[in-house]
């Protein structure tokens, strides 16, 4: 469909690596012509990203650039996408509004959602299991502003609703030990485009907000030991989660504590927003997290940094 994002004039995509016990990022890639986004990071090793509307793969220490994942032909595809717990399965978003798990081994595709569904599916989170997908199911009548969260047989067999009604909802994803669904919501606010983080069962049951502050806040992701998160956070006044904004990334120390995401603390600040952390990027043992940003230099100032 060629909705796939590019690269403005003097914008460069940079791949980062941020160490929780250093409190520094490294630059582990600088693309120049790909608009590349939302990394995964494999258990062996690799970040997934995607960019030009395909998946690319590339070292996450940087000794390698992005080389294009050998996949059967799919539609076009935007930057939702989830590893399975095999390690080689990844679901996929694509642009014709259906989702696809493919081999990362074998390059197979198998497409997960019905023809003829009502809503178009937008990938977020993969149960620990693997037996189950949440994603965000939008009317095509209404666009963004009818996001609700379901979740679907990774087989395709069946789908139920978490959330409905008023909304709109986004970025689910399933706790590590699966007894929670956490997302963003608009569900808290009269405001328009005020999301705040919240978490809700997989059984549809105890919804609860959980950051309360005046930004906007996206994409709570995380980490396996299910001792930690991380999230976007957008200024004040921001609706959905656009690009080209300067954002932060929040760090939540211990998600066992009732108020730790009231407490989640500034790790980098940073020029980007959508595809800067729209999945989960954190590494297999949790110490680190991957992101993306899109400095745009000024004239004769090389790259801008943030």
């Amino acid at each position: 469909m060629g909705w796939a994002r590019t690269l403005a004039d003097g914008q460069v995509a940079r791949v980062h690596v941020y160490d929780l016990a250093t409190g520094e990022s490294t630059v582990v890639h600088v693309d120049r012509e790909v608009l590349v986004e939302a990394p995964n990071w494999t258990a062996g090793g690799d970040l997934i990203l995607n960019g030009d509307g395909i998946l690319w793969r590339m070292p996450a220490d940087g000794s390698a650039p992005p080389a294009p994942v050998p996949i059967e032909k799919l539609p076009e595809l935007n930057n939702d996408h989830v590893l399975a717990p095999d390690g080689d399965t990844i679901y996929v978003s694509a642009n014709d509004g259906h989702l696809y798990a493919a081999s990362l081994t074998t390059g197979a595709v198998r497409k997960v959602t019905p023809d003829g569904s009502p809503h178009w599916h937008f990938l977020h989170g993969v149960s620990p299991d693997g037996e189950q997908l949440a994603y965000v199911a939008l009317n095509p009548a209404n666009g963004w502003d009818s996001g609700t969260i379901r979740v679907i047989d990774a087989s395709g067999s069946w789908d139920a609703a978490l959330t409905e009604g008023r909304g709109p909802d986004d970025g689910s994803e399933y706790a590590p030990d699966g007894e929670w669904v956490f997302f963003n919501t608009e569900r808290f606010t009269e405001a328009p485009g005020h999301a705040q983080i919240a978490r809700i069962r997989p059984d549809g049951t105890g919804l609860e907000q959980l950051t309360f502050d005046e930004r906007v806040n996206w994409f709570p992701h995380i980490d396996p030991t299910g001792t930690r998160a991380v999230f976007l956070s957008f200024p004040v006044g921001t609706e959905g989660h656009p690009a080209d904004l300067p954002v932060q990334l929040r760090v939540v120390d211990d998600i066992s504590q009732t108020d730790a995401w009231t407490r989640g603390r500034v790790a980098v600040e940073l020029f980007g927003g959508q595809g800067t952390i729209n999945v989960n990027s954190w590494s297999p043992d949790g110490t680190r997290f991957a992101y993306v940003d899109y400095p745009i230099a000024s004239a004769g100032d090389g790259e801008k940094e943030e």
